[in-house]
């Protein structure tokens, strides 16, 4: 195992950011951390890389305890959201950074630097100031920096923070090939799943200084830890429910249980993929109270009464306007028991 966590802690104050956390991250793998602000995730890769002590636990890495060990001689590349590049260095100068630290021949400096912006698709930039390079430039010189003197584990904090969506959409999926290209091993903590689902082969969901849930971004999404990893994920309809048979009992009334669910309490979600809007007469009536364009569909909100609020997701022709009356049916192939 490239990378070792074990019983991380990190204190402010007395209050625990990081708690106890477990974490190993294989070579060659592409983990990302995601969690909301104050879950740790940033805290957790300054503690890999050595910029915050450890108030208990350890850091390993290649199975050789870090704790002796300063940031400088760790190995580790870091990027940072606001790619801190040296604005009196040109491209060049910035990339071919880390390879003067290190004593690096000159000649293996010119030859990395030309390679390395060829592959991050700036060839010929290397005199170019940084002040003249656009946003997303200025990340793949950033990038390139961080890999100039080959590190054994590159960690990456927001790397896309700052870019329009329509450039992270591209970047991210350059980044993964790129990181396959090189074999790279990847720790990114990220607030945006979209990125984090795209670019990871495992995503980590923090919440609170602990681990909440980790597996393969298939494995998150189509099965939620609990409550709290749903809703950060962006799904809003979730309930109490008690399964009984394969029923449960809902605010929302019966609606079908998993295949193999546990009898009793818990805690159900319904995807809007699994909301289907049917007559008023043939389903639980609501109200619509707003629809939203998301792209590749439409997120309708739906009230019905005496119950929490739902959302369906539509085809654009079949989205009703605000103020209709609709019904509601679930698809049970949409629908989850979480965990507590």
């Amino acid at each position: 195992m490239l990378l070792s966590l074990r019983g991380a802690t990190v204190r402010f104050g007395g209050r625990a950011v990081l708690d106890a956390v477990d974490l190993d991250v294989a070579e060659h793998e592409i983990v990302c951390v995601l969690g909301p602000s104050g879950s740790g995730k940033s805290t957790l890769l300054r503690a890999v890389a050595g910029l915050q002590p450890l108030d208990a636990g350890g850091v390993a890495l290649d199975g050789r305890d870090q704790a002796a060990v300063p940031a400088h001689r760790r190995g580790v590349g870091l990027m940072f959201q606001d790619h801190q590049l040296f604005p009196q260095r040109d491209v060049g100068g910035n990339v071919g950074f880390g390879l003067r630290m290190h004593g690096a021949p000159k000649a293996e400096q010119v030859e990395r630097v030309a390679e390395l912006l060829e592959l991050v698709g700036l060839p010929g930039a290397r005199n170019r100031a940084v002040a003249s390079l656009s946003g997303g430039e200025q990340q793949r010189v950033a990038l390139a920096r961080a890999l100039a003197p080959r590190p054994r584990l590159l960690m990456l904090d927001e790397p896309l923070g700052q870019l329009d969506r329509s450039l992270r959409e591209r970047l991210v999926v350059e980044l993964r090939g790129l990181f396959a290209e090189l074999g790279t091993t990847v720790l990114a903590v990220t607030h945006d799943q979209g990125e984090a689902f795209a670019l990871a082969d495992r995503v980590v969901v923090m919440r609170d200084g602990r681990i909440a849930q980790s597996g393969t971004p298939l494995e998150v999404w189509q099965q939620p830890a609990d409550a709290f990893v749903a809703r950060f994920l962006g799904f809003d309809n979730v309930v109490d429910a008690t399964v009984s048979g394969e029923a449960a009992d809902t605010p929302w009334g019966k609606v079908p249980a998993p295949e193999g669910a546990a009898q009793g309490p818990g805690t159900l979600l319904v995807r809007p993929a699994g909301v289907r809007l049917v007559a008023p007469a043939d389903g639980l009536r609501c109200t619509v109270t707003a629809r939203t364009f998301r792209g590749t569909h439409v997120a309708v909100r739906l009230r019905p009464r005496d119950a929490p609020e739902l959302e369906a997701a539509c085809a654009l022709r079949e989205a009703p306007e605000p103020g209709e009356a609709v019904g509601v049916q679930f698809d049970p192939a949409e629908i989850v028991l979480l965990g507590g």
